[in-house]
């Protein structure tokens, strides 16, 4: 007895796609914890002492870019970064944060591997433009959050309903404010 193939219902439909999400969340928590650490175990990074035995000029944009990153703090921050991001990503209540948080994360990676790899970055730049678009899904699947967020930022006037010369001096106060961090790098230094 051959049965019929039922239509799919709207509610199987909406269950499948939030699985594909928490899927989606699931693997780049997966990437970006992996990635994470590795760099605090000192796994990614860095050159071997071949490398650094060559010239400057003979060393690839791809090696002395990995040289360059296995410095302190710049190493940690990343790794650190990328394992909170990824803990965001895991959890309902900080999914959007975190997704938010991911995107500059994909974009540094992209850029430095489209500036430091040359042809190598093929395979890199294909996953990570998946990596963005699947952020994006889950941004938007979050619309109903985001959009009321967004409204009240960018709608509120969350600095003040301040008289125009109050704007005008902005510049000033700004420079001022400079001026005194410059001071106490200044008094810092001189005492130590």
């Amino acid at each position: 007895m051959i049965s019929k193939v039922r239509p799919m219902t709207a509610e199987v439909r909406t269950a499948g796609w939030l699985y594909f999400l928490l899927a989606a969340r699931l693997l780049l928590a997966g990437m970006l914890l992996s990635y994470g650490v590795a760099k605090l175990a000192g796994l990614q990074f860095g050159v071997n002492d071949a490398t650094m035995q060559m010239a400057l000029k003979d060393i690839d944009l791809f090696r002395l870019s990995w040289y360059l990153a296995d410095h302190e703090p710049f190493r940690s921050f990343v790794g650190v970064s990328q394992i909170v991001t990824a803990v965001l990503l895991l959890y309902p209540r900080t999914v959007l944060i975190g997704a938010f948080v991911s995107i500059p994360i994909w974009l540094n990676i992209l850029i430095w591997d489209l500036t430091f790899m040359g042809d190598g970055a093929d395979v890199f730049t294909v996953r990570l433009s998946v990596y963005l678009a699947l952020t994006g899904l889950i941004i938007g699947q979050e619309r109903p959050n985001v959009v009321p967020a967004l409204r009240r930022m960018l709608l509120t006037r969350s600095l003040g309903n301040y008289p125009v010369w109050a704007y005008l001096l902005l510049p000033v106060i700004a420079v001022l404010i400079e001026l005194m961090g410059g001071l106490l790098n200044w008094g810092i230094q001189s005492v130590f």
